[in-house]
């Protein structure tokens, strides 16, 4: 997602020359189809379609080649000089590479679909691959399959199907120092990234400048948290994160971390439990505490590594053994101790 936006920036500089798509792969390959390159007129590019082999080759050439219109190239990513297809580089396969003219209504039309994800719609793009005396026609469609854009079909054409996700979107509940390194690591995977405290003071712009926008809320009702979001609560503020917690819960985000130690995350989740009604196994299905995976380190960097990670491992659905608590567990802590050390009275 970083890619794609970094692409969309290099296009808005208005001298992109070709957009270069990976469409086929056989064997092995560094980068998974739908991978892009935009090149501009001077040779900048942004993006990538392999593990940096192929790029020297396709910038050098790529103008080139769309001198009369869209093309697929093959190369091939064996080791073998006297291979027919250029250009053996060790991957292990063969790609195929579209290469398409900017300025084109198609061109455009992949552009805009690119600029919508990020803006948070899906699209899906079908492209009639320019193949056997065929021309490249498209079609973009929203998820309820609504026509956004279509070119002319070509029914003899071979087709490239590919869906546009939108960008993952992580909310840091929590503007402390151990927030940035979260929204950097976050954002350098294009993740969309909104960071939200009670406390003036901490959530302030300046402080997280890779973060989309930074709030300073009370209340998670401000902050329209879907089932697709991911949320880690971690404010340090019992009280602010008794009050996210509860609030989040029922929204039910494809991932939920709450950052503490194991009897104070104990005590939150039971009076989570008691203030929506829920027993405490169900809040405990529903959150990864402690957050992030047993990787190891300590300190706000090696957290944040584990926390995205886990986020990325559960939105992938990859996940293997997090640390999570059950309802036992809680039992057991919360028999401990009451919260009275987690929560400070407010000075007179």
């Amino acid at each position: 997602m970083r890619e794609r936006r970094k692409i969309i920036e290099l296009w808005q500089r208005g001298d992109a020359a070709v957009l270069v798509t990976l469409v086929r792969v056989e064997g092995s390959s560094y980068r998974r189809v739908g991978a892009r390159v935009l090149i501009a007129e001077n040779g900048d590019s942004a993006g990538s379609i392999s593990g940096g082999c192929l790029e020297a080759e396709v910038v050098r050439k790529a103008q080139w080649l769309v001198r009369n219109g869209a093309v697929v190239e093959r190369y091939s990513t064996l080791f073998d000089d006297t291979a027919e297809i250029p250009y053996g580089l060790g991957c292990g396969g063969t790609v195929d590479l579209l290469l398409e003219p900017a300025g084109t209504a198609e061109f455009e039309a992949v552009i805009q679909a690119m600029r919508d994800s990020l803006g948070g719609f899906r699209r899906e793009i079908v492209t009639h691959l320019p193949e056997r005396g065929v021309v490249l026609t498209r079609t973009v469609l929203d998820p309820n399959g609504t026509v956004l854009f279509a070119s002319k079909l070509s029914s003899d054409a071979e087709v490239f199907t590919e869906w546009l996700e939108t960008s993952q979107k992580l909310f840091v509940l929590g503007a402390g120092d151990d927030a940035q390194p979260m929204v950097q690591m976050a954002a350098l995977l294009g993740w969309s990234v909104i960071v939200a405290d009670g406390r003036a003071q901490m959530a302030r712009a300046e402080r997280f400048p890779e973060a989309e926008y930074v709030v300073c809320a009370d209340s998670a009702s401000q902050l329209k948290i879907s089932a697709s979001d991911a949320v880690v609560i971690m404010s340090h503020s019992y009280e602010q994160d008794r009050a996210w917690l509860a609030e989040v819960l029922p929204a039910s985000p494809r991932y939920l971390g709450l950052l503490g130690a194991r009897h104070r995350s104990a005590l939150l989740i039971s009076e989570a439990a008691a203030r929506l009604g829920w027993s405490v196994q169900r809040v405990c299905d529903g959150l990864f505490a402690p957050v992030g995976m047993d990787l190891g380190g300590d300190g706000a960097e090696a957290i944040a590594l584990a926390t995205v990670a886990e986020i990325r491992a559960c939105c992938e659905n990859k996940l293997g053994i997090s640390r999570r608590m059950s309802a036992a567990m809680v039992a057991e802590l919360v028999e401990a101790g009451g919260a009275e050390r987690y929560v400070h009275p407010c000075p007179l």
